[in-house]
């Protein structure tokens, strides 16, 4: 099927957005109406000035959207008019007379400019590319429908942080999803090439319009028959659909695939029939897909295979792609999630393995970090990689999808944990070196990537609940930047998707900043961490005991709870995972009495009736953040409850049993917990904190029911 024959499927698809009754299918397409305040900027005609797929796709959707908006028909007009809103590309007459040579080299091949031409009296939309037009597009009519334009001062440039921007899938190729609580995979393997579903097209639009510009298609624990010539047309139908949205497609693949596919005798990097096999494979992907992105990589991780199992290191397995890929411009991302079952510390693992190859990758290769040193978590510190690893290019990894964050089932916005995190400051150059400033290269030629793994599935709501599609949102939105506000970001998302009313967009993201530290809280509050189900990340198992399972796939092994206290100590007197972090980050964190609250038991093993700083004693502080967290959700149900006016019918009723499960989980959390550690502590729960509704016997045999989160 051609590209333009998608394309007005696409536009066909529109009216059936916009009449559908906000199902969650829309994602932030759903609110189709204009402040009040902008009605004035209703334009006269649009003017296009410039040609190609893309930039075709850009006039499309600009016209479509003011349509949608202003409920009107916009016309295309040749001729340059006061009240026109003209999208032109550089080296265009238009262009040049109105923006400096200056202004346009500094936006690169992605960055914008929204501009009020004052002379003119008209608003200019333009960049280097035709998809930096496109972004420019989205932009635009997303300040139409979240912000007040002041014609006078409206002189937007924009620039992305990051040049890979990118999801990762998690998606086997029988369908199921690893990790993800929203159905089964949207590439439907079965169909392709032949059938391109719309739904392809939706996901390619949303992706753009935040600025979302590559996807990994496929799972980190790969499948080597994604290689093979029958997949690679599949991957070349679903390319041609995403092109031209400005987004890449990137493979994971496995390290073994010479040998499981073709019978090699070896996977070793070093073997010359290996490399040529790699040489052959990249060849025929390119010829395909000529915008092919790259692999993404799992190797000696998990039972994964890589070329640790041949004597080399990851440098040597990571280059030896990346010398292949380099000339088609194409680029590996080899994940530092690595730890063994014989380490002292699992949260220093990483550090230990990757620290010494620093310098050592090629320029192609990103190594993709995840934000915390173990995995995920609730809360975790910063890796200590970022900023430790000055000659190499890290690639942050966040998690979108929620596997140890109540899956589909807990609101849970992730903004304040993405913003945590990317505004941390790792000192490795002085006071300012934040995670983000440090991995997104701003002044070196290193490239720069930032990965969120994906929580997009089949549901008609794509996320599984209506709030976690905010987190496909905010990660795209300071994938761009990420020195936006993450409020600013909830109310976007709010007004888009939920709802414009101005009391109930301030009251849901008020509802949304507290909900990152809710689930903190009635989950693994001062510091705790992995307390969750062994296998499934579901559920409280503090008390989980597996016959013959690696110690660091149990709870205990983590909270270390005995009679004496609770904690991991990590300090000089523990395993000394402090010492990886940078002055005065170490020593902070190597103090208990000075070790941030929110990091307390990561750090340290502290006595149950340690004194804090507020006079509580460690078990009481951590009785009343249990506490707190349940009386959060509690707080959320009475909000949305009291919003029912202002939300589309399926979204509330939808959103308000998701919270009636939330709260009941959150008892289960704060029950399951406090009795638990009670049992050590052997001391009663303090004044405010209810009394559980469970026994802990009773809870032990309790088995979550998964099935309404897949």
């Amino acid at each position: 099927m051609k590209i333009t024959s998608l394309i007005f499927i696409y536009l066909l698809f529109i009216p059936l957005i916009a009449e559908s009754q906000y199902d969650g299918r829309e994602l932030w397409f759903a609110q189709n109406k204009i402040l009040k305040a902008n009605v004035h900027l209703k334009p006269n005609f649009v003017n296009a000035i410039g040609e190609g797929t893309t930039f075709d796709l850009a006039k499309k959707e600009l016209v479509s959207g003011l349509e949608g908006l202003f409920d009107c028909t916009i016309n295309y007009q040749n001729e340059v008019q006061p009240g026109n809103i003209v999208i032109a590309l550089k080296n265009s007459g238009f262009v040049d007379a109105a923006i400096s040579n200056t202004e346009m080299t500094s936006l690169g091949e992605e960055g914008f400019i929204i501009k009020y031409i004052a002379s003119k009296k008209l608003i200019l939309l333009t960049g280097n590319t035709e998809v930096s037009v496109l972004y420019a597009v989205y932009h635009y009519l997303r300040l139409l429908q979240t912000s007040k334009i002041n014609l006078s001062s409206l002189n937007i440039i924009e620039v992305p942080s990051y040049q890979k921007r990118v999801l990762n899938h998690w998606d086997n190729l029988d369908g199921s999803v690893e990790r993800g609580y929203a159905g089964r995979s949207i590439w439907k393997w079965d169909d392709l090439p032949n059938v391109l579903s719309k739904r392809y097209i939706s996901y390619a639009k949303a992706n753009a319009s935040i600025g979302i510009n590559g996807t990994v298609l496929n799972n980190v624990n790969a499948s080597p028959d994604i290689l093979l010539p029958e997949y690679l047309l599949k991957v070349k139908a679903i390319a041609s659909v995403l092109r031209p949205f400005g987004i890449q497609v990137y493979l994971s693949v496995n390290f073994s695939s010479p040998a499981i596919l073709d019978g090699l005798a070896t996977a070793n990097p070093k073997d010359k029939h290996v490399v040529l096999w790699w040489k052959n494979k990249v060849e025929e992907i390119y010829q395909l897909i000529p915008d092919f992105g790259g692999f993404l990589v799992k190797a000696n991780s998990e039972g994964q295979p890589g070329p640790m199992d041949f004597g080399c290191t990851h440098a040597e397995g990571a280059n030896m792609l990346a010398d292949i890929l380099a000339p088609y411009e194409g680029v590996v991302m080899w994940r530092a999630f690595v730890y063994n079952a014989n380490g002292n510390d699992r949260a220093k693992q990483a550090y230990e393995e990757f620290m010494p190859l620093d310098n050592k990758f090629r320029k192609n290769v990103l190594v993709q970090v995840k934000n915390g040193p173990i995995d995920f978590q609730p809360r975790e510190p910063f890796s200590p990689l970022f900023g430790a690893m000055k000659g190499t290019s890290l690639m942050p990894e966040l998690q979108i999808t929620q596997e140890y964050l109540g899956f589909s089932s807990h609101l849970v916005y992730l903004g304040t944990l993405y913003k945590e995190f990317l505004w941390s400051d790792t000192y490795s150059n002085g006071r300012g070196s934040t995670v983000a400033q440090v991995s997104s290269n701003k002044n070196s030629k290193r490239i720069s990537g930032i990965a969120g793994v994906a929580n997009i599935g089949s549901d008609n709501n794509w996320c599984g609940h209506h709030f976690a599609q905010s987190n496909w949102y905010v990660f795209g939105r300071l994938a761009w930047n990420p020195s936006l506000n993450v409020r600013h970001i909830a109310k976007e998302w709010i007004r888009l998707t939920l709802t414009q009313d101005e009391h109930a967009v301030k009251e849901i993201a008020s509802m949304m900043m507290k909900s990152r530290e809710a689930v903190v809280n009635y989950m693994t509050p001062l510091g705790l961490h992995h307390l969750m189900g062994w296998d499934h990340h579901y559920g409280p198992e503090p008390w989980c005991v597996i016959p013959n399972a690696r110690a660091d796939w149990l709870p205990s092994y983590y909270h270390k709870a005995d009679s004496l206290g609770i904690g991991f100590n990590r300090s000089s007197s523990g395993t000394n995972a402090t010492e990886q972090y940078a002055e005065p980050l170490r020593e902070l964190f190597d103090n208990e009495a000075s070790c941030p609250l929110e990091y307390l038991l990561w750090f340290h093993h502290l006595s149950w009736n340690y004194e804090l700083k507020n006079g509580n004693s460690l078990w009481e502080e951590l009785c009343y953040h249990y506490q707190d967290g349940v009386n959060q959700v509690r707080s959320f149900r009475k909000i949305w409850k009291s919003l029912e006016a202002n939300i589309a019918t399926q979204q509330f009723i939808e959103v308000n049993e998701k919270l009636k499960i939330q709260e009941k989980e959150a008892i289960w959390w704060r029950d399951a917990c406090l009795l638990y550690f009670q049992s050590f502590s052997k001391q009663a729960l303090p004044y405010g904190v209810d009394n559980p509704i469970y026994k802990l016997e009773e809870l032990k045999k309790q088995k979550f029911d998964l099935q309404h989160h897949n």
